[in-house]
């Protein structure tokens, strides 16, 4: 059986970059692994965030006044991660492929909004679970920034301010138990399908449904690329599995 696991950061790179080279359309999907070198945490990780804190189900959310105000109070607490973040080496790099022309775009896990601070347009990136740098109500849509909510929580004393319609308001994320966008499922479908080289990147592939879209594009005939620190379920399909630190392998990517 052959082995697609490369060790050697030199031998990996070599081998990505000609993969890159050969493809057409690439589709870089991405998860918090991409991300940790900004500070921000992978709250799924052995300690992180969401070993230690029980999430809020998104039915609570709903009927529990208490939950939101906690919802509110745990994404202002986690503002040191997110609100200082910059994009990483691994977001320059596929800003960059993007740029190129070599992608779409990206599809991601990640809800931080470093892929558009690198440089690829909103449109262009697919976010499965949403983004938490501003919020939305969930009966009329309207947008609020971020500012304006802790301002009006810190000036009730912890209270999240409701919208003008009446309705809750909630940061732009996909909590537990809420329904994924089926828009942006159904174009992340699309383009696995659609492209020649996938390359799953800092993604542990276990969160469901985004992690079915390597298998789409796997099994429309693409070739898989993953670039992960720890071992997937899916290194086994893979033509190149890579363990090496996310920025190091794709800086080299664009320094050539």
């Amino acid at each position: 059986m052959r082995n697609p696991i490369v060790s050697d950061l030199a031998s990996a790179t070599t081998v990505l970059r000609g993969m890159l080279d050969d493809a057409e359309r690439v589709v870089p999907f991405t998860g918090a692994g991409i991300s940790t070198e900004s500070g921000i945490p992978d709250f799924r990780s052995p300690g992180g965030f969401w070993t230690t804190t029980q999430p809020i189900p998104f039915d609570l959310f709903l009927s529990s006044r208490e939950m939101r105000d906690e919802s509110w109070r745990r994404r202002f607490a986690m503002e040191d991660y997110f609100g200082k973040a910059k994009p990483t080496r691994g977001h320059l790099a596929l800003a960059s492929l993007y740029h190129a022309g070599k992608s779409p775009g990206v599809i991601t896990q990640n809800i931080d909004n470093l892929h558009q601070a690198a440089g690829i347009p909103h449109e262009a990136v697919i976010e499965l679970h949403g983004n938490t740098t501003f919020a939305t109500c969930l009966d009329c849509a309207k947008r609020y920034e971020l500012a304006f909510i802790r301002s009006r929580f810190e000036e009730t004393g912890g209270h999240a301010p409701d919208c003008d319609c009446g309705g809750y308001i909630k940061t732009a994320t996909v909590s537990f138990g809420q329904a994924m966008p089926e828009d942006a499922m159904l174009r992340a479908k699309a383009w696995a399908e659609d492209c020649d080289l996938f390359v799953a990147i800092g993604s542990s592939l276990v969160v469901w449904p985004a992690a079915a879209f390597p298998l789409h594009a796997r099994k429309s005939g693409a070739r898989l690329v993953i670039l992960n620190r720890e071992a997937t379920e899916f290194d086994e399909i893979a033509d190149l599995v890579i363990r090496n630190d996310i920025g190091d392998v794709l800086s080299r990517l664009i320094a050539h």
